[in-house]
């Protein structure tokens, strides 16, 4: 089964120039660690909006690709956000980051479908699909947007990464800079 921090790895080699919304918690502290850069959007403290956030993202920058990298327990905070981005149809790639645990917050058992990807294609997504390898992994082709892409996790065996350094502000400012929006 893949690490989360290796799942994040093969997501940025898959899409190098989009834009990243990460949901809040450990998984900002990985993808800050694997490549910090102003295309990258933290969520600092805001569980359950990563997704919202990512749509509103591609709806307002329609010639880029985003791509949201939630966790299961932030998802299962916020499942409306499916069939709102099913109807809307952006060139976004969900993807859901499930180890079976609210990991930042202590561990706690996560409900979610076990399918997501039938979820997701009830809701209008164009495309889905679940690896837990990067064997599986490879072999997913994302051919229409929406997608949701459904990587299974191990827990974290490690500790976390290191906090993101820059400050909220700092980090509106950088993604506004990369998105062509003045201050």
């Amino acid at each position: 089964m893949l690490g989360t921090r290796e799942a994040i790895g093969l997501v940025l080699d898959r899409f190098p120039a989009a834009l990243y919304v990460s949901t809040c918690g450990f998984i900002s502290r990985d993808l800050f660690g694997l490549g910090d850069r102003p295309a990258n959007f933290y969520m600092v403290g805001s569980m359950g909006i990563a997704a919202p956030f990512a749509l509103g993202v591609a709806l307002a920058e329609p010639g880029r690709t985003v791509v949201v990298l939630d966790g299961d327990g932030s998802l299962a905070m916020n499942l409306g956000c499916l069939p709102m981005t099913g109807g809307l149809a952006p060139d976004l790639v969900h993807v859901v980051l499930d180890n079976s645990c609210h990991e930042s917050t202590g561990g706690q058992r996560t409900v979610l479908p076990d399918d997501l990807a039938a979820v997701a294609l009830g809701c209008g997504y164009a495309g889905a699909a679940a690896a837990d390898s990067p064997e599986s992994f490879g072999e997913v082709k994302v051919h229409a947007t929406p997608f949701l892409l459904h990587l299974r996790c191990r827990p974290r065996s490690g500790g976390p990464g290191g906090r993101v350094s820059r400050s909220p502000q700092e980090i509106v400012a950088a993604f506004r800079s990369e998105i062509g929006v003045l201050p």
